[in-house]
């Protein structure tokens, strides 16, 4: 892209933010990195609809970083629950607890010294950044690379890290002198709003006479991305113990691995082994739920009954006492609907 034309790039995407892109999220139009790199983590993987609330309650709760490092990570992980990608909340506490512990709860003011932070890549760092402390540097997320692939007809296959590297380069070369922060607002606008994943909106897009994947007639081939994700299936089986009481048992899953430190009903790879748990208790068999995560789907089977708390060991949970449990969504889905 010849250097006049990059200079236009950047002042229209700029002047389109600022007529037509987003202005009342609730981590906008706030230069406090706290706020801003929490919106970021949760905004990983997730709409911004389901953020929301997120957001929210996380502010309402712990109100500044040093509040959320006094957490525990146990109540972290509680009111994450239900956002899904939980090493999200893991390196949210970690993050935070290295902001209050080494560097007296003010986050660095750079890209290169952001990413040194627990869960903190290079495209979250560079976004709080620019948005809070005004640094020219350039961000990388799903929604710009889809932008700045269909704009460069970018071919490279970005699976391979050289090829992404390749895009940092040309995103960084893309950055205007002045208003980087609305330039990079901008980018993340267009790409959620107008040049979505299976239907750009060419019409209204402010760039599309400096697109070279629209001009090339099939803006959706870009960007390139081969690998494909080999989805497995898995199947377990719960074991729903409650007692005349109406407590709940909880066992907590490992530290790492799959809704690692979250806390479920006993779980068994089979349901002759859930059976075999109380073998002489009759189980209520409820219908099977089907629960899609990134690499597999899990089919989880849930057998049921009333017994004497000492019949198993774990720890057992009054109904109303399970919100301040982290439970992963699919297992608060069946309890609040049964």
């Amino acid at each position: 892209m010849p250097e006049a034309l990059i200079e236009d790039f950047g002042k229209t995407v700029v002047a389109w933010q600022r007529r037509h892109g987003r202005h009342t999220l609730p981590w906008q139009n706030t230069r406090d990195p706290y706020r801003v790199w929490l919106s970021e983590i949760m905004l990983q993987q997730t709409q911004v609809v389901t953020v929301l609330g997120y957001y929210e309650r996380f502010l309402a709760r712990w109100p500044r970083v040093i509040d959320l490092a006094a957490a525990t990570l146990d109540e972290v992980l509680a009111m994450w629950a239900g956002l899904g990608y939980y090493s999200r909340a893991r390196n949210l506490h970690a993050c935070a607890r290295a902001v209050a512990e080494l560097h007296g709860g003010e986050f660095p003011s750079t890209a290169a010294a952001l990413q040194t932070l627990p869960g903190i890549g290079r495209s979250t760092a560079a976004a709080i950044a620019a948005f809070c402390f005004g640094e020219r540097v350039a961000i990388l997320d799903g929604n710009v690379k889809r932008v700045l692939g269909r704009v460069l007809a970018f071919d490279g296959d970005l699976a391979s890290s050289a090829a992404e590297k390749r895009l940092w380069d040309r995103a960084t070369e893309l950055l205007p002198e002045r208003d980087v922060d609305r330039y990079t607002q901008g980018l993340m606008d267009l790409g959620a709003t107008v040049c979505t994943a299976r239907s750009p909106d060419c019409l209204l897009c402010p760039v599309q006479p400096l697109c070279r994947g629209q001009q090339e007639g099939d803006p959706t081939r870009y960007p390139v991305k081969t690998r494909k994700l080999k989805r497995g299936r898995r199947e377990n089986w719960w074991l729903w113990l409650e007692s005349a009481e109406g407590r709940v048992l909880l066992r907590q899953r490992p530290a790492t691995g799959v809704w690692a430190g979250l806390w479920t009903l006993p779980m068994f790879d089979d349901e002759a082994g859930a059976r075999a748990a109380l073998p002489d208790v009759d189980l209520e068999t409820l219908p099977r739920i089907e629960h899609a995560l990134t690499h597999f789907d899990w089919v989880l089977h849930t057998v049921r009954a009333e017994v004497a708390e000492e019949q198993l060991p774990g720890t057992w949970v009054a109904r109303e006492q399970l919100a301040r449990y982290a439970l992963p969504a699919p297992l608060k889905k069946l309890i609040d609907e049964s």
